[in-house]
């Protein structure tokens, strides 16, 4: 849809407060009541895109998931498109922004993609593949907010988050393997 294209790239150019009901009106050449009708408020606005980025970003990631598995890609792929997901695409931004506008059921639909993620993987009945989708969303979130000034505070290099989710990505596919071999 137009109108959550439209959110999406004013999203990443100016973040989030600027998504509003106005300014997608705008760039659409719609009139703000025609989305006030559509989306109920800026807050169903914002619950949709977040939806929408959700949609669009695990798509990407299980294809990439799909393609380490196969042998074609590598988990530093997964890593990258999740970190990027959540901070070049936005979505680290709009999940903060929501929840300090205090919109947290609009997270709703980010939770629930990446749940179904996980399931259409087939990996939901491991605890272990559970706890690395979490650890892997929670650093990159994290790092979308405060990994720059964090890493270089700590001195270390801007891909140390990255490097560190590789590595627990690695070993997390590593355990999985053993445990199958039994």
């Amino acid at each position: 849809m137009a109108a959550l294209e439209a959110a999406r790239a004013l999203l990443v150019e100016a973040g989030p407060q600027a998504v509003t009901l106005k300014a997608v009106a705008g760039r659409i050449g719609r009139t703000h009541a025609n989305l006030l009708h559509h989306f109920g408020s800026a807050s169903g606005l914002q619950k949709a895109l977040a939806k929408h980025l959700a949609e669009t970003i695990c798509a990407t990631i299980r294809e990439a998931v799909i393609a380490s598995r196969s042998g074609i890609g590598k988990p530093r792929d997964v890593v990258d498109l999740t970190f990027d997901a959540f901070d070049r695409e936005g979505a680290g931004a709009l999940a903060s922004w929501m929840l300090l506008s205090g919109n947290e059921d609009a997270l709703d639909p980010i939770v629930e993609t990446i749940h179904d993620l996980v399931v259409d993987l087939e990996e939901y009945s491991s605890d272990a593949q559970r706890s690395t989708t979490l650890a892997l969303t929670l650093m990159a979130l994290g790092d979308a907010l405060m990994g720059g000034p964090l890493a270089k505070g700590l001195e270390l290099p801007r891909t140390a988050a990255r490097d560190r989710a590789e590595q627990m990505l690695i070993e997390g596919i590593a355990a999985q393997q053993a445990t199958q071999a039994q």
